[in-house]
């Protein structure tokens, strides 16, 4: 979906069509949710401080977020997609996978399901959808940005060599602005730069993800389109409007984080061993703490004393926080392969628990 949530707030209230709108807070603790296409052009971005945004765009509108509404047109919309696969695998409200390889329809072409769905939905929900349309996964996510919004691409398999050879690293689905700035100052600036070096070479360079690199300039992804994604963690976190310096009030503010993950595990009957403990200072430097049990975490008192036992350890590192928050992981229905992670956000003083569509 393009800009999905400022799409839905700029549908919804027409005065804010045309202009430069953020969904999330502004001030000195908002952060940016979605920008919309107007707001882009000033360089507003998601997950961006809101006094950025407003320095960058004087002008921006800045929306509440409605997580329930944002969630009932994720559903509808992924009701459009059941009618042409069950294929369909969530990577998060705005955004899936399809394989349409057998559909129900019995279209033979990829496209023009892709031209059929983004027509249903612009139909039904008076929004734009763009679309990536190729032989993996790979591709097709790389495909789905390039001529966003309201556009669609096509990459054929005898073209996949030639686009991912001039295609600029940084345009790689899994390669972030960091690393595709080293690569920068390697001298690898495109797909076919980085198709020079071998396996050895790039995990050398790069890790683990060197062998992930090796493949996908290749166009090498055999990762099926999996609906039944499993959670690898469960996590909520808060952003504070002024800074925390006093360890007891960290973990006053901390409480209702850890009741909102262990009610969620709880209810969903999935608890997990690994704790970790995100702190994030007025600086914006991120600390992390985490402890692994020999089992799962079951025990809402453990959780807390936890959290605060790995707060404990952290506090001389920090003077202060403007963010706290939980996540756990080795879930119990954690199975091997590609998973997703669930945040639970917080809206000022109350929880919201944004769902993914069943």
């Amino acid at each position: 979906m393009d800009a999905f949530f400022a799409s839905i707030e700029q549908r919804d209230n027409p005065e804010l069509r045309g202009k430069p709108v953020a969904v999330g807070g502004g001030g000195k603790r908002g952060v940016v949710a979605s920008a919309s296409y107007e707001a882009r052009r000033y360089g507003v971005r998601s997950a961006m401080p809101g006094m950025t945004a407003q320095r960058l765009c004087p002008s921006i509108i800045f929306v509440k977020s409605r997580f329930q509404v944002y969630g009932e047109v994720s559903r509808q919309i992924r009701n459009i997609f059941f009618e042409y696969s069950d294929l369909v695998e969530p990577l998060s409200l705005d955004e899936a996978y399809l394989d349409v390889t057998e559909n129900k329809k019995g279209i033979n072409s990829a496209m023009r399901i892709a031209i059929d769905i983004r027509r249903r939905i612009q139909e039904e929900t008076g929004l734009t959808a763009s679309a990536g349309v190729s032989f993996n996964k790979f591709l097709a996510k790389v495909a789905s940005d390039i001529n966003k919004p309201n556009g669609m691409k096509t990459i054929l398999p005898e073209e996949a060599l030639d686009f991912l050879a001039k295609l600029p690293v940084e345009k790689f689905h899994g390669i972030g602005k960091v690393t595709a700035g080293r690569m920068k100052k390697m001298g690898i600036r495109t797909g076919g730069d980085l198709r020079k070096l071998s396996e050895i070479e790039l995990s050398q360079r790069f890790g683990k993800s060197g062998r992930y690199y090796y493949r996908i300039v290749r166009a090498e992804d055999n990762r099926p389109v999996n609906p039944n994604r499993i959670r690898k963690s469960i996590g909520a976190e808060r952003t504070f409007f002024e800074d925390i310096k006093e360890l007891e009030e960290m973990k006053k503010k901390l409480i209702p984080i850890i009741q909102t993950v262990f009610d969620y595990m709880a209810k969903h009957e999935n608890f997990g061993r690994t704790l970790t403990l995100k702190m994030k200072t007025p600086e914006f430097k991120i600390i992390n703490r985490s402890r692994t049990f020999g089992g799962e975490i079951r025990n809402l008192e453990l959780l807390q004393q936890a959290t605060f036992d790995l707060l404990d350890n952290a506090c001389e590192e920090i003077e202060a926080v403007r963010l706290l928050g939980i996540s756990i992981s080795n879930l119990e229905k954690e199975l091997a392969g590609e998973g997703m992670q669930l945040e639970l956000e917080f809206d000022e003083e109350k929880a919201i628990k944004p769902k993914l569509p069943d």
